[in-house]
């Protein structure tokens, strides 16, 4: 039998260099100057005005996805997954930016957009109120929670869930 040589196993310790490299940040002493502040406030709000602009051109890929469910039948679960995608996307942006109706729409348009066997041409209709939805919103340049237009464009959308659910 031949002979086994010896295991020779080395352990290293390294030392744990991440405070040094937070540069002594930790609970209780972090700040932020008042002047990093007030620029990302800046920033921010710049974004908040450019919104409008940015979601239209989101409401217009949800309407050319849209638009493929309705000339391509059978690639509608493809067209679907697209829709959650940009749905998802929006969802967590409309808030953000003052516009919390786009984020309850697109909350909504999101959950509707997931998994499904068979979509249905009234399933179909369904992302078109959403988008509407969204036009009106954005078009109207309804920030916050939109007072009683906010609510007519929510209620409506829902009788439009209601009216397209049952068929």
């Amino acid at each position: 039998m031949a002979e086994k040589k010896p295991v020779i196993v080395r352990f290293y310790r390294f030392k744990n260099r991440l405070k040094e490299k937070t540069a002594g940040l930790a609970p209780g002493k972090v700040t932020i100057s008042p002047e990093a502040l007030e620029a990302a406030e800046e920033a921010l709000h710049k974004m908040a005005e450019d919104y409008p602009d940015w979601v239209s051109g989101l409401i217009v890929k949800l309407q050319e996805q849209h638009g493929r469910c309705v000339d391509t039948p059978e690639k509608r679960r493809d067209c679907f997954e697209e829709i959650n995608r940009i749905a998802h996307d929006m969802k967590g942006q409309g808030g953000t930016f003052g516009y919390p109706l786009i984020t309850t729409v697109s909350d909504s348009l999101y959950g509707f957009t997931q998994s499904r066997e068979e979509i249905s041409d009234n399933q179909v209709e369904l992302v078109k109120a959403h988008l509407d939805a969204m036009r009106a919103v954005i078009r109207g340049r309804v920030s916050g929670s939109g007072g009683d237009i906010g609510q007519k464009l929510i209620e409506g959308l829902n009788q439009a869930i209601l009216k397209y659910s049952k068929k």
